[in-house]
């Protein structure tokens, strides 16, 4: 199937504007275009398999504890990296959870101490920086660099980074693969310098994948489990790939027995249960969503060229290159003479795009584009930008 028999295409605005999630909600501009949810309905295979639970009459406890080979997600979790990425583990070692910064959060917590230094690849998701620095820790910046060469536009110097840890040493590497917001997916030339860093340095790795499944070709996602597998957490969940994020599900597989045994000594309950529709949806997207899957990619696919397209035409000073993965532009508005958070002056004209500034230092003069929507909706958005 297509994207058109998925109507990615044919989103009525009406139907858009009087949805009440954030992102058309919250900050009541004619155009939104900000936050990491796609204006399409879910696949249909979730709307069947949560119907399915309501069908069924039993919204209590759910027995999952007791499921020999584990939940029906964590079973699905697994099966799927085994198949996708080639990536294998005991499915004993994963952990769900309410969503991806959940995970990022307890194994901080857990795992350093106030003072410790943490690797961050900047500019940075916001709840990454939040995360480090609400919690007393020290962010470690391992800042974009503009590169022609690149097929991101953006490449980082691990050589740099390993000449810093020996003078300035962390404890944590917090990897953002595929990275929000530049779009870059790390190589498995990258992966392999990152883990002989994280081997010599003696870091532990935290690597959060939820755009994994919105890789566009050539590109291809490697897990950084597969190059330090006994060093490696790594976050996953079907919200971004599926547009599931209202739904609080996320997975986590813990490499390091080290890490086991710390989130093993903490009291059951402390962090919560998964959501039960949650869980069901994600089973259904992992299970059978992937024909929707490659339609929306194909679609963003579209997207994301035409976004290059549309601000050559009205906004030629925004420099962009389309991304590798995701379905956010990150566009560099330094020479329009915004200052330092364009988007307040997009916000003026009637579109809401996320603040640059936000994603730290290196994000100034910088906004986020969110392009998971129709043609139409993104050249209007580009078309209300320019006025």
């Amino acid at each position: 199937m297509t994207s058109a028999d998925f109507g990615f295409d044919s989103l009525s605005l009406d139907w858009l504007r009087a949805k009440p999630g954030a992102k058309w909600h919250r900050h009541g501009v004619p155009w939104a275009a900000w936050v990491a949810d796609m204006d399409f309905p879910p696949p249909p295979c979730v709307d069947e398999a949560l119907r399915a639970v309501l069908d069924g009459g039993d919204l209590g406890y759910p027995d999952w504890k007791h499921i020999t080979g584990g939940s029906p997600a964590s079973v699905a979790f697994a099966e799927r990296c085994a198949s996708r990425y080639g990536w294998t583990f005991d499915a004993e070692h994963l952990r769900e959870l309410n969503d991806v910064v959940q995970g990022i959060q307890m194994v901080l917590h857990l795992c350093t101490s106030p003072g410790d230094g943490v690797v961050v690849h900047t500019p940075a998701y916001p709840p990454f920086l939040h995360s480090v620095e609400d919690n007393a820790r020290r962010v470690v910046r391992v800042p974009a660099l503009a590169s022609a060469e690149s097929p991101s536009g953006w490449r980082f110097d691990h050589d740099a980074l390993d000449q810093r840890l020996s003078a300035e040493p962390a404890k944590v590497l917090l990897l953002c693969h595929p990275h929000n917001p530049t779009g870059h997916v790390f190589s498995e030339a990258e992966l392999r310098q990152l883990a002989d860093i994280a081997e010599r340095h003696d870091l532990l790795v935290i690597s959060d994948e939820i755009h994994a499944d919105l890789t566009y070709s050539p590109a291809a996602h490697r897990p950084m489990a597969l190059f330090a597998p006994e060093r490696t957490v790594t976050i996953h969940a079907a919200s971004k790939a599926f547009n599931l994020a209202g739904l609080r599900y996320a997975i986590m597989h813990v490499g390091p027995r080290w890490v086991r045994e710390r989130l093993a000594s903490v009291p059951d309950h402390l962090f919560g249960a998964a959501n039960l529709m949650g869980a069901a949806a994600a089973v259904a997207a992992w299970r059978s969503g992937d024909e929707w899957l490659r339609a929306v990619v194909a679609h963003l696919d579209g997207q994301r060229n035409f976004l290059a397209d549309l601000l050559a035409m009205y906004l030629p000073d925004v420099v962009y290159t389309p991304p590798m993965a995701t379905y956010l532009g990150w566009l560099d508005c330094r020479h329009m003479g915004m200052g330092d958070d364009p988007s307040e002056v997009f916000a003026q004209r009637g579109v809401r795009l996320s603040e640059g500034p936000n994603f730290g230092p290196e994000g100034h003069g910088f906004a986020r584009l969110n392009f998971a929507t129709s043609t139409e909706v993104l050249r209007a958005t580009v078309q209300a930008m320019a006025t």
